[in-house]
């Protein structure tokens, strides 16, 4: 991979995002791939991001913009800073009841590339922000 075909793949990644296209997003990550969500746990494995991707297509409404992507000379690691634009449609457990609240939030990733696939997301975003907008 070179810096220009991660960029790409990240770029693929991010517009299925935003057309609410979970297998796009899929298509995008390996089998085995890490997800790592902001103050959460470790969801190994294409099942566990489909369904983590379900779940959010179900509580949120999001679109990215304003997203820049970088990446390493040999393509091997990335990053993506971007803003959020949301809905909070469902409540999700532990935080503020959803009322069709809208959010803007600023929020990066980091990403490991292998086999020209997304073998590891890492998402940060300010939570208590995110609160704040919802409360």
């Amino acid at each position: 991979m070179t810096a220009d075909t991660t960029r790409d793949l990240i770029a693929r990644y991010y517009a299925a995002f935003n057309a609410g296209d979970a297998e796009g997003m899929l298509a995008c990550v390996t089998d085995d791939v890490e997800h790592r969500v902001n103050e959460g746990g470790v969801r190994r494995g294409r099942a566990l991001f489909a369904e983590f991707c379900a779940h959010m297509g179900e509580s949120y409404r999001e679109r990215l913009a304003d997203i820049v992507v970088m990446a390493t000379p040999d393509g091997a690691r990335a990053a993506a800073e971007f803003t959020v634009h949301g809905t909070y449609l469902r409540t999700d457990p532990g935080l503020p009841e959803a009322r069709g609240q809208t959010y803007v939030l600023p929020a990066g990733a980091f990403f490991d590339i292998r086999d020209g696939r997304i073998a590891r997301i890492s998402t940060f975003y300010n939570l208590a922000d995110w609160i704040r907008q919802v409360s």
